[in-house]
Order: structure tokens, then sequence, then C-alpha cells
């Protein structure tokens, strides 16, 4: 038997597997030839976390850790919607006030005209939408460059958020199925079945896949490989449900807080949607091959103004899902929601997780792990009663850090031919 590959039979086809040994020298390969994924960032995840963790004493608190992912939330879902922007070497500067204009259109139906939740949260995603076909119809039919017809965006949403909040006026959110999407946490009990439900899938998916592609004669990762996944998916999945179902609260015995927040399975769920979507199935597929080169996409027929169209709504309707996350966790929306710094961290999220801005290449995970990347920044950083000049600064030099691994791995993947 060969050191590197492996023959097995399925159903009477010889299939040809390579062993654990072979799979991490392909990897490899590839990553010296340009093909980096989310690797940067996720060294870059660990070794922040090490660093918060030894320069102070709460980061690795259960408070501060669910913390995390509070803060984090609206950052993620904004950039998870980039994601589909970027694929097509375009972007949306328009993001961060989509999103605070469609958190404003649920917290005004629901405190100014008392209507419900079902009614609310459904408007406000429509809002998104409807703005995301506005702007994907201005770029893909009238021919204006995404940077000029989102930036009017920026200015016409910030106008509209202005009128809906009376130019200045503070409108409280206290309806409490809002409020518990980015406040409250699962039980302890359910938290643990939300554990054992993702390793169970993430299992399930990785045996099927494997079986599936040895079926059809596929070559398939070792089972070795496969293994390893599944049992450092379990490690982490098992290691954060403990820590995050211990006692948080300042004083339990008058609000007890335990369990994992329940913003956690809301980015699981979309994570899924959109990477099953990515992978998946043909829209997907049409997404990377308008990114990748969008003549030769045409020439294939693929319909490249309906997928123009298409990555703008998404953007945007993700973009009104981190508005009404951010409004749960403020329980309020005013002129500055969705502005700031919102959207320049969700695109650095999308960037510094692994999403090429030249177009053709990115995932999902990369607006999580990126997301993830500026939240303990952001957190790490007020633990350590760092300035916002130092923290912006910081952010920045990551930004350009991770802009620059794409240019050398994409120049590094042209000269070795792993495009």
């Amino acid at each position: 038997m060969s050191t590197t590959t492996t023959t097995t039979t399925v159903g009477g086809i010889k299939v040809v597997k390579p062993t654990v040994q072979s799979h991490i020298r392909d990897y490899w390969g590839r990553v010296r030839g340009g093909d980096l994924g989310s690797l940067p960032a996720v060294l870059g995840l660990i070794a922040l976390c090490i660093i918060f963790a030894v320069t102070t004493d709460t980061f690795t608190s259960s408070l501060n850790v669910g913390n995390l992912f509070n803060q984090g939330a609206q950052g993620i879902f904004i950039a998870m919607g980039l994601v589909f922007v970027l694929l097509l070497g375009e972007i949306d500067l328009s993001a961060g006030f989509a999103s605070g204009m469609s958190g404003a259109v649920m917290a005004v139906l629901l405190t100014n005209h008392g209507l419900p939740a079902y009614v609310a949260i459904p408007a406000a995603l429509l809002t998104g939408v409807v703005s995301g076909f506005v702007l994907g119809f201005l770029v893909a039919k009238v021919g204006i460059p995404s940077f000029v017809v989102t930036l009017a965006a920026f200015l016409g949403f910030q106008g509209i958020l202005l009128l809906l909040v009376k130019g200045g006026t503070l409108i409280a959110v206290r309806d409490k199925f809002t409020l518990s999407l980015n406040q409250n946490n699962l039980s302890v009990t359910w938290s643990w079945v939300l554990a054992a439900v993702i390793i169970l899938l993430f299992a399930g998916v990785q045996f099927t896949n494997a079986r599936s592609r040895l079926s059809r004669g596929l070559v398939s990762d070792p089972w070795g490989i496969i293994a390893a996944r599944i049992v450092g998916l379990a490690v982490v999945t098992i290691v954060g449900t403990a820590l995050l179902t211990q006692e948080r609260a300042i004083n339990p015995a008058i609000n007890s807080l335990k369990g994992v927040p329940i913003v956690v399975p809301i980015v699981g769920f979309f994570y899924v949607l959109w990477t099953f979507v990515l992978s998946r199935t043909t829209f997907g597929r049409h997404i990377y091959a308008v990114g990748g080169n969008t003549e030769a996409a045409r020439r294939a027929g693929i319909p490249v103004d309906r997928i123009r169209i298409s990555v703008f709504v998404l953007g945007q309707l993700m973009a009104a899902v981190g508005g009404i996350i951010q409004v749960s966790r403020a329980a309020s929306v005013d002129p500055n929601t969705g502005g700031s710094s919102v959207l320049l961290y969700a695109v650095a999220a999308a960037v510094i997780g692994g999403t090429s801005l030249f177009g053709g290449k990115g995932k999902i995970i990369n607006a999580v792990v990126g997301g993830l990347v500026i939240a303990v920044i952001n957190n790490g950083m007020a633990l350590l009663n760092v300035s916002d000049g130092v923290r912006y600064m910081v952010t920045g030099i990551i930004l350009l850090v991770a802009a620059s691994v794409d240019a050398l791995s994409r120049r590094r993947a042209a000269a070795t031919g792993n495009r």
C-alpha cells in the first residue's frame, strides 16, 4: 500500500483515496500556492485571544465571552451580506445606515404604531430587500458604479433614518420578543441540546458527503481527517457551551444569567443557509462565476445582471437583520444606529476573514471569523482601557495586513497556476 494513497472498492468501483499524510501535504501545497482561505484570520483570532487572556483578568470569563457574541452580532450579519457583494468585486458603502434605517422602521412600527413583532420585523426585512433591489438595478441596468450608487445611498439612508426618528428622537423598544433576540439566553438544557445537535449534524454531513463521493467514484477526504474535524468541532462546542452555561450574573439572586445567547443559533442559521446557497446551488456557482470572470459568465449564458441585482438584495437583507439585532441589543434606535464605524467594521470583518476585494473568492465563514476578530479587538482593548484612537489604528493595521495578504496570495496563486 502506498504511503500517499489507498485503494478501496465501493459498489464494485475502485476508488483511490488519499491518506492523512498526503491530504496534509496537499493542503500545505495549496497554502504555499496562495490558497489561504480563512487560515490567517483563524490564526490571528487565536493569537488575539491568547494575548488578551494573558493581559486581562476578565477576558476569558463566562460573562465576557457571552458579551462577545452579543457585541459582534451586528457586524457579523452585515459582513455576511457584504460577502455576496464582494464576491462580484462590488462594494456597498450604504450597508451601515441601511441597517439603521431598517431597524428604525421596525422600532417605529413597534413603538409608535403599536404593531406586533411578527409585522414589524418582516417590514424591516422587506425594507432591506427593496433598497437592495434599487441599488442592484442602478448598478446592473443603469450602469452606475457601485461605489457611486452606494455612496449616494449612504447619504440617502442616513436622511431617511433622521426622518424616521424625527431628527434626533430616541425611540425605545419594549417588545419582549424583539429584545430577546440579542439580550436573552437559551436555558442550560436547551444550550446543551443545541451543542449536541451541532455536533451530530456536522458529523452527519461529513460522513454523508464522504460516502456520497465514494459511491460515485470520486476522491474523498481521508477518514482520519474527517474524524479530526468532528472531534475539533466537538471540543470547541462542548468547551464553549460549558463556559456559557455557568452563572454569569454579578448578582444571581436578583437575575440569573446562564446559557448560550439566543443570537448564537441565529448566526448559525444564517451561516448554514448562506453556506448552502453558495456551495450547493446553481445560484451560488453563478455568483462565483460572475465574480471570477464576468464576460466568460455572460457568454456561458449566466444572467449576469440578475446575479448583480440579487447580491445587493442579499447584502441589504442581511444589513436589515443586523439592524434588527442591534436595536434588540440597545432596546432603542437613534440617529447614530448603523452609523459611526459600523460599516467600516463590517467591511473589515469580511476582508479580514478572507473574502477577496477583487471578487470571485470568499465564503460565509469569512464573515463569522472576521467578525469575531473585530469583536475580540474591540472587547479586549476596552478591557485594557485603550483609547479609541489606538483601537482604530490597530484595527486599520490589521485590515491593511489582511488586504495585503489577499493581494499577495492572488499573485502567488497566479504564478503557481492555482487560481
